[in-house]
């Protein structure tokens, strides 16, 4: 069968041959439909995910749509190794398997699940979020934190901040159900008092997806505007912007500050598989929309590099007997 195959660690996978998956009892073959170049998926290709087995050769891909033994739509995630998504058949463990709602596509429903899991999980399994809160997103101009800023509204944030980069993106958000958007493209002092404004204003809940330079000039203005120990929960769940910060200890002793994370590990796989399925049942009924190109797993090289934006690739593929 076609698939794309990860030969060696550094090297990105290519679109060539693999043995096709036989039968094995507790998991379902799946006829895969599509599946989506995550981040995830792109750092366990390469060996850097915290969650990567380095056992080689292996198909790429942890999650996707597609069709059971008996035609059933489902999504399905963590296919049994060495056998990915991105292949016109995989082997699926039957609990990591989720009907699909016949009013969501395949290629929709790839393209959503990873990413609308991310805040999810976050608000509703780490944060705890109460509807009524408010919900401070930063990074909110990628893929997954623009769902980030609807789900937080579909769940009922009273309020949801939005930062991130690019100017039109944060206008956009606007529609999207963000009340405020900060730019990032400032002076550090500007931010910073553009954040302690937010905060003396009260932020219940951070769902950060940057890390970095952002993540500390926030935790730092929750603490100086946090006078009365007003209460925050700091997700972080994303290190596009770095993988360190250098955080002063008395920023933790001088406010309610609350810092966990949300992920593989953090969140058992049960439940980040109820937060896909409540996005995935979601998704039509709140209108969730992300930007989606989908193209055949054949163009894999073409698209491979594709860096994290707002438009997330979804490779598509056709099984052959």
């Amino acid at each position: 069968m076609k698939a794309a195959v990860v030969k060696e660690a550094g090297q990105p996978p290519v679109y060539g041959d693999f043995d096709r998956p036989d039968a094995l009892t507790g998991h379902h073959l799946i006829d895969v439909a599509a599946s989506a170049l995550s981040r995830v998926t792109r750092s366990r290709a390469a060996g850097s995910h915290y969650s990567s087995s380095h056992v080689f050769p292996f198909v790429a891909g942890v999650d996707g749509t597609g069709r059971l033994e008996d035609g059933q739509r489902v999504y399905f995630f963590a296919p049994h190794a060495p056998f990915g998504a991105m292949a016109e058949r995989t082997l699926v463990p039957e609990a990591s398997c989720i009907p699909l709602p016949d009013a969501l596509d395949d290629v929709t429903a790839a393209a959503i699940a990873i990413p609308g899991m991310s805040s999810w999980a976050a608000l509703t399994e780490r944060a705890r979020f109460v509807s009524g809160e408010t919900v401070l997103v930063n990074g909110a101009t990628g893929a997954s934190g623009r769902l980030a800023v609807q789900i937080a509204k579909y769940l009922g944030a009273g309020r949801v901040i939005a930062t991130g980069r690019n100017p039109a993106s944060l206008e956009s958000l606007k529609l999207a159900g963000a009340d405020v958007t900060i730019s990032l493209e400032q002076d550090e002092g500007s931010l910073s008092r553009a954040f302690e404004l937010q905060f003396r204003q009260g932020v219940d809940v951070v769902l950060d997806y940057l890390w970095g330079p952002s993540a500390q000039s926030l935790l730092i203005a929750a603490a100086k505007a946090s006078a009365e120990a007003y209460p925050v929960r700091f997700v972080q769940i994303g290190s596009i912007s770095g993988a360190d910060i250098v955080l002063p200890g008395a920023v933790l002793r001088a406010t309610a500050i609350t810092l966990l994370g949300s992920g593989i590990g953090s969140v058992s796989l049960p439940r980040l598989l109820h937060a896909v399925k409540e996005v995935l049942n979601a998704a039509v009924p709140a209108g969730l929309q992300i930007a989606t190109e989908a193209v055949p797993l054949a163009d894999l090289k073409l698209h491979w590099g594709n860096s994290e934006s707002p438009v997330r690739t979804v490779f598509t593929l056709r099984s052959r007997e």
